[in-house]
């Protein structure tokens, strides 16, 4: 009788690339569980500490760190190590005041080091919408979601939001700040593709009759000028001016 289901482990050699281990070493690595984003867009908790970090040296020592409750995710303890991290999530180590925010890099996903002001909030990009009973469902790039109540859910006027558009939001009172439109004109960071971790502004963005909005062209110009063209699926808003995170100082 065959297997049903997902397998619980991983090997080494088909990790996403971008994963900072040695492919040879050993055959196993931890598998990240199921949850807010998937195995080619996130690193297990126990990787950033022991291999992105060097908090620990082992996996036993980093379960021993996650078991004390020494490191928050997006103001959460998280105590398991297959806890998986993504794109734009804050890790926070209070005890030693070391915080991050994971970034899109050349690299794949790294680690910038913020403020502890800066950890307080995060950006989220609303992925899709709906109209439920009570009000409109936000559906975010981390899989979270966020109900907004309004008067008349079949005439929902109150909500402005659009997909794509970037909000931040304090994680832990779900209180949005400010917001941003994926619009020409706005500092961006590209997510995925061969241009993985460029920043820019977007100076054109494909006008979509005959697709979806999802794959409509976006040129992104760094501030050299260069001009890169990506799709809309891997533009992410970071502000308008100036960013609103820090893009800079990648530790890992």
């Amino acid at each position: 009788m065959g297997k049903k289901g997902k397998t619980a482990r991983l090997k080494r050699k088909p990790a996403p690339a971008f994963w900072p281990i040695h492919r040879k070493e050993l055959p196993w690595v931890v598998k990240p569980q199921s949850g807010s984003h998937s195995l080619e867009k996130c690193v297990p908790l126990t990787l950033v500490l022991r291999d992105m970090l060097g908090v620990a040296e082992t996996r036993k020592e980093g379960k021993l760190i996650l078991t004390q409750g020494k490191v928050l995710v997006d103001g959460k303890i998280r105590k398991r190590d297959e806890s998986p991290v993504g794109l734009m999530d804050v890790i926070a180590m209070p005890e030693s005041g070391k915080y991050y925010r994971v970034m899109p890099s050349h690299k794949g996903l790294v680690l910038a080091s913020i403020s502890k002001d800066e950890s307080n909030f995060k950006l989220l990009r609303i992925e899709s919408k709906n109209t439920v009973t009570n009000g409109v469902q936000l559906a975010f790039h981390d899989g979270s979601v966020m109900l907004i109540k309004v008067a008349d859910p079949k005439n929902p006027v109150e909500v402005q939001y659009e997909t794509f558009d970037i909000l931040k939001v304090t994680y832990l009172e779900k209180t949005i700040n400010a917001t941003l439109k994926t619009k020409e004109g706005n500092l961006a960071v590209i997510t995925g593709g061969k241009n993985i971790g460029i920043t820019g502004k977007i100076v054109e963005i494909e006008k979509t009759e005959a697709k979806k909005r999802r794959q409509a062209l976006v040129t992104i110009e760094d501030a050299k000028g260069t001009r890169y063209q990506t799709i809309m699926d891997f533009v992410f808003t970071l502000g308008e001016a100036v960013p609103m995170v820090n893009t800079l100082e990648a530790v890992a």
